[in-house]
């Protein structure tokens, strides 16, 4: 995709919205509409070694969103598509109603309940990626219905939902899951939070007619680095799969320094074969110009940078350590296959205003055949974006 391709749909979807946004409701109406988005340019370049196939540089609309928000009479709702692939994709697509300090119940898609990092918008994190965990082991937007809830400083959420999604109808099966989180008494610069995810998820003969195969395949040096894929485990034989998942969260913000890591997990059993898949990374993250991370302790999850200090923006500088690793083989026999992951990323991120920002992010990627005791892959990047919401 050319660079100038890549920039002419967002500019007519932003000029959309601009138009639409006088129409607006106030508040105090029964029905009310609000209109967001966001817009992520992405580009990579990379440095390959000799082993496999080369990734090539490119540039990509990565996400070019619009979403209508508000609320029809008792319940509230929201609509989102990301509109930067070949076809529409459908994100948020749910209706909900709070019942005060008992929670809120939230019916259709919505992304589900899983891990600090997938929790964590897009618009927010401190890298272009999230970790290996976040990327293949997270439910993502899925349809089925929730209860969520904050007493004081704890957050809950629990779920049923089905393993398809408005546009991945062909997945089959059910599952249900959830998170809870703890943070005493968090204020501005100062935050501790802990958390647990867990999810449970039963796939009905993944990788037969027509369904797509269970595979675990992360994308060691970004987005645009499939050519780095590795294989960790893979249930595509037809057979029944059930899948348990779980997530140990950890953070602490201190002024403008903040850490945080998660370890996580994942086991699968078609009956004939088991795989076993664990995550986990460590990130460091710094304000040079002296903001803090922004907490939501409604959500149990990092929110956008406020309170910038300077008129040339906030600057931070973040590194992360992220690894992942996985087993597969037959009950009662020796591994099939055996392998990991490990990736070094040091990003930068200029946020020119709180919903503007530029990103880099340098990478440095290997993959491990463990049973062969050999290096399959070793993969340096460049990648950045050019990222705006409303």
């Amino acid at each position: 995709m050319e660079l100038k391709f890549a920039w002419q749909r967002p500019a007519a979807m932003m000029a959309l919205a601009a138009l639409a946004a006088p129409a607006f409701a106030e508040d105090d109406r029964p029905v009310t509409a609000t209109v967001g988005g966001r817009l992520h340019l992405d580009f990579a370049t990379f440095d390959n070694d000799d082993r496999g196939t080369p990734n090539k540089d490119d540039t990509e609309i990565r996400r070019a969103w619009l979403d209508v928000s508000g609320k029809f009479f008792v319940v509230d709702y929201k609509a989102e598509a990301d509109f930067s692939g070949d076809r529409v994709e459908a994100k948020d697509v749910y209706l909900s109603r709070s019942f005060g300090k008992a929670g809120k119940l939230t019916v259709g898609q919505f992304k589900q309940y899983f891990s600090l990092d997938d929790r964590t918008s897009s618009n927010y994190g401190s890298f272009l990626e999230r970790g290996n965990a976040g990327t293949t082991l997270a439910p993502l937007y899925r349809l089925g219905a929730s209860w969520q809830a904050n007493p004081g400083d704890f957050t809950w959420a629990a779920s049923l939902y089905s393993l398809e999604s408005i546009d991945a109808w062909q997945v089959k099966g059910r599952a249900a899951g959830g998170r809870v989180t703890w943070a005493p008494s968090p204020s501005d610069g100062d935050v501790l939070h802990l958390g647990l995810s867990l999810a449970h998820e039963a796939y009905d003969n993944p990788g037969s007619n027509g369904t797509p195969g269970l595979k675990i395949r992360p994308r060691p040096a970004g987005h645009l680095s499939d050519e780095s894929r590795l294989t960790l485990v893979d249930f595509s034989a037809g057979r029944d799969t059930d899948v348990n998942k779980w997530s140990l969260e950890y953070a602490q913000v201190r002024g403008p320094l903040s850490w945080q890591g998660e370890f996580s997990g994942a086991t699968f059993d078609d009956g004939a074969q088991r795989g076993d898949v664990m995550a986990a990374y460590g990130m460091l993250s710094w304000f040079v110009t002296g903001e803090s991370k922004a907490y939501d302790r409604k959500t149990g999850r990092f929110g956008r940078v406020k309170d910038i200090r300077h008129k040339a923006g906030a600057f931070e500088v973040a590194l992360r350590y992220d690894q992942m690793w996985g087993a597969q083989h037959l009950d009662g026999a020796p591994d099939l296959r055996r392998g990991s992951t490990a990736a070094w990323t040091l990003g930068g991120n200029w946020y020119l205003r709180d919903n503007l920002r530029f990103m880099v992010d340098l990478i440095e990627s290997r993959n491990r055949d463990r049973l062969a005791g050999v290096t399959l892959d070793r993969t340096r990047a460049v990648t950045g974006r050019l990222q705006f919401d409303f």
